[in-house]
C-alpha cells in the first residue's frame, strides 16, 4: 500500500465566476469565490449555448453524496455508478455515452486534467476521489464540441473544478452503517500578504459486501496559498491522495439465481487497489491574462477478475493492471476586447500543453495477486499541444456570435516488452467550432451550435502490430478520433423564481475505437450517431421551498454496417430523470429529498438484451445550532433492489462447458444505508 505522504497546499481555481460575468465563459477572470446558488446565477447573455451552466458551492453542500464521484450528477443527464470497490474511478453516463471512466467527457481541477490518457486500465481514466467535495467553489460545465478552450476527451462535454480561497473553519465526523467513517477538518488564515487554506479528509469503509471487507482506507489532504500578484491573482495548491481498498466486481446472475453466491457476494476475494495522486499546481490571472502550470504524480495498480475460468481453468481469470506516471502541463491564455465599426467584438487565444511520461503501464495474469505472468508491459512518453482561438461578437444588442478554432498535435513513443508493439506515432487534427445565440426578451434567449471535436485513443493502439500472448497480426488504431455535434437550445430566467433550460442535439463519431486494457489489446467499433432532448428546471417556491427537475433522452446507434452485428450500441442509457425537493426553515432546519431514474439500456448490438431500469431516492436532514450541526443522510431510503451497473458478456465459473456462458453479469446498488454527521464551526 502507498504511504500517505502529508503535504501543505494551497490553490485557486481559474474558471470561477464574477458577479459581473463577462460575455464568453473563456473570458470570465473572476478572483474572488462566489459561494452562491449557481442555478441562479443569470446566464442569459454570457453562456453560448443552453446546455452549459454553473454548479455553486451551496448547491453542492446541499446534496447528499454515497460517493465523491456522483457530484458529477449535478449536471443534468449524467449518472454516475460503480462497478467495483470504491475506491476505483466511477462509470460514467452522458448523451447516449457508457463513457466508462470517462473516455468522452474531461474534467479539470484547478486548470489541471483529470483523464488519464494510454492509462492501464481504460482511455480517458477518470478518478475524483481526490477531490475534497466541501471544498469546491463551484463546478462550471459544457456539454458539446462548441467551446475552442476543451480538446481531448470533450466529446460528449466537460466540467472544470474550481477550489475555494478561504473556507469556514470546521471539524466534521460522519459515521454509518458498514462500519463507515469520514473525518473532516479544514480551515483558512487570512493575512494582509494572502489566503492560506488547509483541509484534510480521512475515510473508511467496509461496504454491504458478503464474502469480503471492502476496507477502504482513504486520505486526502489540500492547502492552498493565494494573493494578490502584479495586479493579478496568484495562487499556489499541493494536493495528496492515497487510497487502498479490496472489491466485490461484477458477478453472473446465475451464480445468485442458482444459490452459489448472495446478491452481495463475490467469486473472487482477492480483488481491489491502491491509488495515489500527489499534485502541484499555480495559476496566475488578471482582467487579460491567464497561466497556469502543474506536475502530477499519479499511480495504481488494480486486480480484477471478469470471466473467472474462461480463459485458465486452471488458475482463473484475474489480472492486474499497472499504471504509474508523471504529468507536466500548463496552460495560457490572453484575451482584449475592440470595437469593429458599431460591432463590440472580444478576443481569446490560447496555448495549451501536457506531456505524459508513463515509467510504467501494465498487464499481468495473476492469481490472489500474484502474478503469474505478463501479457503487456510498455513505457510510454505521450506529448501535446493545443492552439485554441475563441472569438465573441456582439453584432447587435440581441444578437451574439461564437466562432472557435484549435488545432492539436499529439505525438507518442512506446517502449514494449514486445518489439514488434514498440514504435513511434503522431496525428494532427483542427476542430472548428461556431454559435448565434439571441435573446428575445429579459428573460428568454435562444441559442444554435455546431462544433467538431475528438478524443484520443490510447498510444499503444496507435504502434501494435501484434496480440500479446497470441501473437496475432493487428493493425494500428488511428491516434485522434474526430467527433461533430450540433445543437438547438433555449433558456429561461428570472433570479426570482425560476430557471429553465431545453437543448436538441446530435453528436456523430468517426469510430468509437477503444484500447481494451482488460485484454492488452484494441477493440476495433463503429461510427457512431446519437441525438436526444435535454430539459431542467428549477422552480424556487419562496425562501424556503425549492424544486428541480432534470429529463434527458437519447438514441443512440451505429451508422455503419458490420457482418452478425446489429445497430445499437452497447451501454447506451436512453433516459434519465431526476428530481430534487429542498426546504429550509430560517437556517436551523433543512431537508430535502432527491429521486433519480435511469431507464433500461441496451446491453447488446442487437437488443436482445437489456438492463433493468433503475430508482434511487435519497434523503437528507440537516440541523443548525450555534455552532453545531447535525446532518442524517438516508440513502436508498426505498432499499432498491436494483444494479448499478449490468453488462452482458460470457464467463465460466468452476466444472462449466470450456466456451462458457454468455449471462448478465451485475454490480448491486448498495442498500438502504443510514450516515450520520455531527460538525463543529470555530
Amino acid at each position: 500500500m502507498h504511504k500517505p505522504v502529508i503535504l501543505i497546499f494551497s490553490v485557486f481555481s481559474l474558471f470561477s465566476y464574477s458577479n459581473s460575468l463577462q460575455a464568453d465563459p473563456l473570458s470570465s477572470h473572476a478572483i474572488e469565490n462566489i459561494l452562491i446558488k449557481g442555478r441562479q446565477i443569470d446566464l442569459l447573455g454570457h453562456s453560448s449555448s443552453a446546455s452549459e451552466g454553473i454548479i455553486g458551492n451551496a448547491e453542492i453542500l446541499d446534496r447528499h453524496l454515497l460517493r465523491t464521484g456522483e457530484i458529477l450528477e449535478f449536471i443534468p443527464g449524467m449518472v454516475v455508478t460503480q462497478h467495483s470497490g470504491s475506491g476505483k474511478s466511477n462509470q460514467y453516463f452522458l448523451r447516449g455515452f457508457n463513457l466508462d471512466h470517462g473516455t468522452d467527457f474531461s474534467n479539470f481541477v484547478d486548470g489541471m486534467p483529470v483523464n488519464m490518457r494510454s492509462h492501464g486500465h481504460g482511455q480517458g481514466y477518470t478518478d475524483l476521489n481526490f477531490i475534497i467535495p466541501e471544498i469546491i467553489s463551484q463546478i462550471d460545465y459544457q456539454k458539446g464540441t462548441y467551446l475552442a478552450n476543451s480538446g481531448d476527451f470533450s466529446a460528449a462535454g466537460s466540467a472544470r473544478f474550481g477550489l475555494q480561497n478561504t473556507t469556514p473553519n470546521e471539524i466534521s465526523l460522519t459515521l454509518g452503517e458498514n462500519a463507515y467513517q469520514r473525518v473532516l477538518a479544514k480551515g483558512s488564515l487570512n493575512t494582509a500578504q494572502g489566503n492560506l487554506l488547509l483541509a484534510s479528509e480521512l475515510q473508511g469503509y467496509d461496504g454491504p459486501w458478503q464474502d469480503i471487507s471492502e476496507d477502504t482506507r482513504k486520505v486526502n489532504l489540500l492547502s492552498r496559498y493565494s494573493q494578490r500578484l502584479e495586479n493579478g491573482q496568484f495562487a499556489l495548491t499541493v494536493m495528496a491522495y492515497d487510497n487502498s481498498w479490496n472489491a466485490a466486481d461484477q458477478v453472473p446472475q446465475r451464480a445468485i439465481n442458482d444459490g452459489l453466491i448472495d446478491r452481495f457476494g463475490s467469486l473472487d476475494t482477492t480483488l481491489g487497489g491502491e491509488s495515489s495522486r500527489y499534485s502541484v499546481s499555480g495559476s496566475w490571472l488578471n482582467d487579460n491574462w491567464q497561466a497556469n502550470a502543474y506536475i502530477i504524480r499519479s499511480e495504481l495498480d488494480l486486480w480484477s477478475n471478469f470471466t473467472y475460468f474462461l480463459s485458465d481453468p486452471l488458475n482463473g481469470d484475474q489480472f492486474e493492471q499497472t499504471d504509474s506516471r508523471t504529468i507536466y502541463g500548463g496552460e495560457i491564455s490572453r484575451n482584449w476586447h475592440q470595437h469593429v465599426g458599431s460591432m463590440a467584438a472580444e478576443y481569446v487565444v490560447g496555448v495549451q500543453t501536457r506531456i505524459d511520461d508513463i515509467a510504467e503501464v501494465g498487464l499481468y495474469n495473476t492469481q490472489a495477486r500474484q502474478r503469474l505472468n505478463t501479457v503487456r508491459e510498455d513505457a510510454v512518453l505521450q506529448r501535446s499541444i493545443g492552439l485554441f482561438n475563441q472569438n465573441t461578437f456582439a453584432l447587435t444588442e440581441q444578437w451574439l456570435l461564437h466562432i472557435g478554432a484549435r488545432y492539436d498535435v499529439m505525438r507518442a513513443r512506446v517502449d514494449s516488452n514486445e518489439e514488434a508493439n514498440s514504435g513511434k506515432s503522431s496525428e494532427g487534427i483542427v476542430s472548428f467550432k461556431g454559435g448565434l445565440s439571441y435573446q428575445m426578451s429579459p428573460n428568454w434567449q435562444s441559442y444554435f451550435n455546431v462544433g467538431q471535436g475528438f478524443h484520443s485513443n490510447d498510444a499503444r493502439g496507435t504502434t501494435a502490430t501484434r496480440v500479446p500472448q497470441t501473437d496475432e497480426a493487428v493493425e494500428p488504431v488511428d491516434f485522434l478520433v474526430r467527433s461533430n455535434g450540433a445543437e438547438l437550445g433555449i433558456r429561461y430566467f428570472d433570479s426570482v423564481t425560476f430557471n429553465a433550460s431545453a437543448a436538441l442535439w446530435y453528436l456523430d463519431m468517426d469510430s468509437e475505437l477503444l484500447y481494451v486494457g482488460d485484454a492488452g489489446t484494441n477493440e476495433p467499433s463503429r461510427a457512431s450517431r446519437r441525438y436526444g432532448l435535454e430539459i431542467a428546471a428549477y422552480y424556487w417556491l419562496n425562501n424556503s421551498w425549492s424544486i428541480d427537475t432534470e429529463l434527458a433522452l437519447t438514441r443512440s446507434r451505429f451508422t455503419e454496417e458490420a457482418t452478425d452485428e446489429g445497430e445499437y450500441i452497447d451501454g447506451s442509457l436512453p433516459m434519465v430523470f431526476s428530481m430534487g425537493l429542498i426546504y429550509k426553515a430560517d437556517d436551523v432546519w433543512q431537508t430535502s429529498l432527491r429521486l433519480r431514474h435511469f431507464g433500461k439500456r441496451t446491453l447488446d448490438s442487437f437488443n436482445e438484451q437489456r438492463s433493468a431500469s433503475s430508482t434511487v431516492l435519497n434523503g437528507n436532514l440537516k440541523y443548525n445550532l450555534s455552532n453545531w450541526r447535525v446532518s442524517i443522510d438516508l440513502l436508498n431510503i426505498l432499499n432498491s433492489k436494483a444494479s448499478d451497473i449490468e453488462y452482458f458478456y460470457a464467463s465460466r465459473l468452476n466444472n462449466e462447458a470450456a466456451e462458457g456462458i454468455e449471462d448478465r453479469h451485475i454490480h448491486p446498488m448498495e442498500p438502504r444505508t443510514v450516515r450520520i454527521s455531527a460538525t463543529y464551526a470555530f
